[in-house]
C-alpha cells in the first residue's frame, strides 16, 4: 500500500509522517497539513455496503494513516466506536421530507464532533508511542460550542495528556456551556474568554506560533497539539461518514451504486464538508457540495464571488457553532485549487491576516464548481425547524435546520432532484430553547431542563444521557479572562 505523507499548506517542500502530523497539530509555519495526495479507495461500494461502521473506517482511515500497522489503527477504531453512541448504528440515517439525514450526534456529547473526537485521543497517543515522545500532549483547543465538550470527554484522563478548552463566554447555548463546565477529569481545563469565537482561534493560534512558549514548554516536558480540525487527525474520521452514508443508501436500495447524490453540510470551519470533498476525490459519487451558512455568511459570499471578507459584523445566533468568520480547513481547498503551490496559498492567508480579505484568480474559481453556496436567516432556520415538525414529526436542532432550509432554496432554484444526504450536527437537545422556541412560536419562561423534558415528550424521543447527567453535575470550571489574557490562562494551568 502507498505511503501518504504529510506536507504544510504555506510549505511543501518539508513532510511528515501522518503520526507525526497528528502529534504536532499545526505546522510551524503556520500552515495545516495535507496529504502529498489524496488515496483512492481500494474496496468497491458493493464490499463495503455490507461492512458496519468500524470496517469502513478501517478502510478509510488505513489508506490515510499508512504508518500506523493494522493492528495499531483497529485497536484506535474499537476502542473509539463502542458502547458510547446511543444507537445500535453509529451513524443511522432518517428519512424525512425528501432528504436522507445523517445523524451524527449519538456519542456522548450528542454533536458530530463525537465522530472524531472519540478517535483522536487513541490515534494521539498511538502517534506518541511510534514518535518515542516522552513529553506531557497538551490539547489546546478553540471552540464555538461542540468541539470543546467532545475533546474533553474525548481526552478525560487519558495518560500523558491535558486539555485545555477556550470558549466565547456568552456565545454558545446554556447546554453547551453546562456540558464543558461541569466536566469531569484532572487534565481538563474550560476557559471562557471575553470575545467571540474568532477570537478564540486567532488566540489559540498565535498560542501555537509562540517560539519562546514552546521551548519554555519543551524544558518542562510538555508540547501542544490540536483538537480542532486544523489537526488532521480530526479532518480523516469525518470522511469516513460520508463514505459509509453513500454505502449504507446502496445497500437499502435507495441508490444505484454509481448514481451521484448531493451533500448538504452546515458549515462553520470547513471541516465536515471538506471531509465530503475528500470522500468525493476518493471516489464517491458525490455531485453537488451544499455549503450552508447561517447569517454570518462569509463563505457564501466567497462561493459567489471568490473574495473572502471577514470584515463584516459578527452576528450571534441561534446556530452558535457556525458563529464564525475565519474558517480555517478552508486553506486546505484553496491550497488544492492553487494547484498545490504552497506559496500562493501563504501569501492568501497573510493577506487575510493582515488585511481580513483575499481574493482567488479566475482558474481557482472554476475549480469550485462542485461547491455551491447558500444562507438562511434565523427567521428561515426557525421556520424551517417548525415546518419539519408539523409536516412528519422529525426534529431538527439549529443548524441542521440552516442545512435543510438551504437545501430546499437550492431545488427551488435549480430543479436538482438529485437524492441528496443532509449531515445532521447535533441533537436537538443540545438547542433546547431554541427549538422549542421555533415550534411553538414563542419564548418560552421556563427553566431549560424543563424545556428538555417538554420537547422529549413532543418529539417521543428519551433525554439523551448526555443532557440527564448535566441536570445535577457540579460546576467545575468557572475561569473566564479578556482575550489578551489566553497565554497566561495556559501557563497557570501547567504551573509554568
Amino acid at each position: 500500500m502507498k505511503e501518504i505523507l504529510y506536507k504544510s499548506t504555506r510549505d511543501s517542500s518539508k513532510v511528515v509522517t501522518a503520526s507525526q502530523a497528528i502529534l504536532k497539530g499545526l505546522s510551524d509555519d503556520g500552515g495545516l497539513f495535507v496529504p502529498t495526495s489524496l488515496p483512492v479507495l481500494d474496496k468497491s461500494v458493493k464490499e463495503l455496503s455490507t461492512m458496519n461502521y468500524r470496517e469502513v473506517a478501517y478502510e478509510v482511515m488505513k489508506l490515510f494513516f499508512s504508518d500506523f500497522t493494522e493492528e495499531e489503527l483497529k485497536n484506535c477504531i474499537n476502542n473509539a466506536y463502542d458502547s458510547k453512541f446511543d444507537t445500535e448504528e453509529i451513524a443511522p440515517m432518517a428519512e424525512a421530507d425528501g432528504a436522507f439525514y445523517l445523524e451524527l450526534y449519538h456519542g456522548a456529547t450528542i454533536a458530530f464532533k463525537d465522530m472524531a473526537l472519540s478517535i483522536l485521543p487513541h490515534l494521539m497517543t498511538t502517534s506518541a508511542k511510534k514518535n518515542n515522545i516522552s513529553n506531557e500532549i497538551v490539547i489546546l483547543t478553540a471552540t464555538s460550542g461542540d468541539t470543546g465538550k467532545a475533546a474533553l470527554a474525548g481526552f478525560a484522563d487519558v495518560p500523558g495528556t491535558r486539555i485545555i478548552v477556550f470558549y466565547p463566554k456568552g456565545g454558545v447555548s446554556f447546554i453547551q456551556e453546562r456540558q464543558m463546565v461541569t466536566q469531569k477529569g484532572d487534565n481538563t481545563y474550560v476557559v471562557g474568554i471575553k470575545g467571540n469565537f474568532d477570537d478564540a482561534q486567532t488566540g489559540v493560534k498565535n498560542i501555537f506560533g509562540d517560539k519562546e512558549l514552546a521551548k519554555e514548554l519543551d524544558s518542562k516536558g510538555f508540547q501542544f497539539s490540536s483538537a480542532n480540525s486544523i489537526n488532521i487527525g480530526r479532518l480523516v474520521p469525518q470522511v469516513v461518514y460520508y463514505v459509509y452514508a453513500y454505502a449504507k443508501l446502496v445497500e437499502a436500495g435507495k441508490i444505484a451504486d454509481g448514481e451521484a447524490i448531493n451533500v448538504v453540510v452546515p458549515t462553520g470551519n470547513f471541516g465536515n464538508i471538506l471531509a465530503a470533498y475528500f470522500a468525493k476525490n476518493m471516489g464517491i459519487p458525490i455531485a453537488k457540495l451544499i455549503c450552508a451558512s447561517n447569517e454570518n455568511k462569509v463563505l457564501f459570499d466567497f462561493f459567489e464571488t471568490g473574495v473572502y471578507d471577514r470584515n463584516r459584523q459578527f452576528m450571534l445566533t441561534n446556530s452558535p457553532s457556525m458563529d464564525i468568520l475565519i474558517s480555517s480547513n478552508l486553506e486546505r481547498l484553496i491550497y488544492m485549487i492553487a494547484g498545490e503551490d504552497s506559496e500562493k496559498n501563504a501569501t492568501l492567508m497573510k493577506q487575510l491576516s493582515s488585511e481580513g480579505k483575499y481574493e482567488i484568480t479566475a482558474d481557482m474559481k472554476a475549480k469550485l464548481a462542485d461547491f455551491v453556496g447558500g444562507f438562511a436567516s434565523q427567521e428561515q432556520t426557525n421556520a424551517r425547524i417548525k415546518d419539519m415538525y408539523d409536516k412528519t414529526g422529525y426534529v431538527l436542532d439549529t443548524h441542521t435546520a440552516v442545512a435543510s432550509s438551504v437545501y430546499q432554496d437550492y431545488v427551488k432554484n435549480t430543479g436538482d432532484n438529485t437524492k441528496t444526504v443532509i449531515a445532521s450536527t447535533a441533537s436537538p437537545f443540545k438547542f433546547t430553547t431554541s427549538v422549542m422556541e421555533a415550534i411553538e412560536g414563542k419564548k418560552s419562561d421556563l427553566p431549560d431542563f424543563e424545556l428538555v423534558d417538554q420537547l422529549s415528550k413532543i418529539a417521543n424521543v428519551a433525554v439523551p444521557n448526555a443532557v440527564e447527567e448535566i441536570k445535577t453535575a457540579p460546576t467545575r470550571h468557572d475561569h473566564v479572562v479578556d482575550k489578551a489574557n489566553m497565554v497566561d490562562a495556559v501557563k497557570e494551568f501547567l504551573g509554568l
